[in-house]
């Protein structure tokens, strides 16, 4: 039987994804409530989604992806070799500060790089 901070025990086993979803959220320092607010659902929702089989819309679980700063693969428990494990490189923490400016911003970059790269990129 596991306890959660601030929550009563449960005596539910946590599903495969429920695992690797409360670890992702508990690594962003995020509260099950603060997940809800930012997926505009309930902490009922995220409690549920941690403790039971759920079946999540993609549109759900790359939120999560996002919000929890992980890749979809590692909530999934797909095995990704591409990457070693490790902090983002300079160009990652790049890409993540563009993707945070307004629009304008981002659409002056993207015309930036398509000049240094040599036409329009996909």
């Amino acid at each position: 039987m596991s306890t959660m901070p601030g929550g009563r025990p449960s005596t539910t086993p946590r599903s495969a994804f429920g695992k690797r979803l409360a670890e992702a959220r508990q690594r962003a320092g995020l509260s099950q409530a603060e997940v809800g607010e930012k997926m505009g659902v309930s902490q009922r929702a995220i409690a549920h989604w941690e403790r039971r089989h759920a079946s999540l819309y993609p549109e759900q679980i790359t939120a999560l992806s996002r919000i929890l700063k992980v890749r979809v693969d590692e909530l999934l428990g797909i095995s990704s070799d591409r990457r070693k494990p490790g902090p983002p490189s300079k160009l990652e923490r790049q890409i993540e500060a563009v993707r945070k400016l307004p629009r304008a911003k981002q659409t002056f970059v993207s015309e930036m790089l398509d000049n240094v790269l040599g036409g329009p990129t996909k």
